[in-house]
């Protein structure tokens, strides 16, 4: 996984001034350009490759957060996966749409 050092950072006028073909060119090298307005970082350019990563990722760590709070609150008694669910802001469907989305 790559860290935030890995990242190349330009102003909003430095962005402004490469170009949109070049910033998405450098993206789809693996380049990760982080873009700051006045100090504060505002937004990303990522290639899709990196963006699927991601989005993997995100999958990985939503699975991962439901198998530790079942492991932590484990009585003996079990809890409906849909609750469990819905405590972390999803719902079945949403769920259900994400999995469709990956086949």
């Amino acid at each position: 996984m790559r860290s935030s050092s890995d990242l190349h950072s330009l102003t909003v006028t430095e962005a402004y001034s490469r170009g949109i073909a070049r910033l998405v060119e450098d993206a789809e090298h693996g380049e990760n350009v982080v873009i700051s307005r006045s100090g504060t970082l505002v937004a990303a350019i990522v290639g899709m490759r990196r963006l699927g990563e991601l989005q993997e990722l995100e999958r990985d760590l939503r699975d991962l957060a439901l198998v530790l709070t079942r492991a932590a609150t484990d009585t003996g008694g079990r809890t409906a996966l849909d609750a469990a669910i819905e405590r972390y802001g999803y719902s079945r469907a949403e769920m259900e749409s994400d999995a469709r989305d990956l086949s």
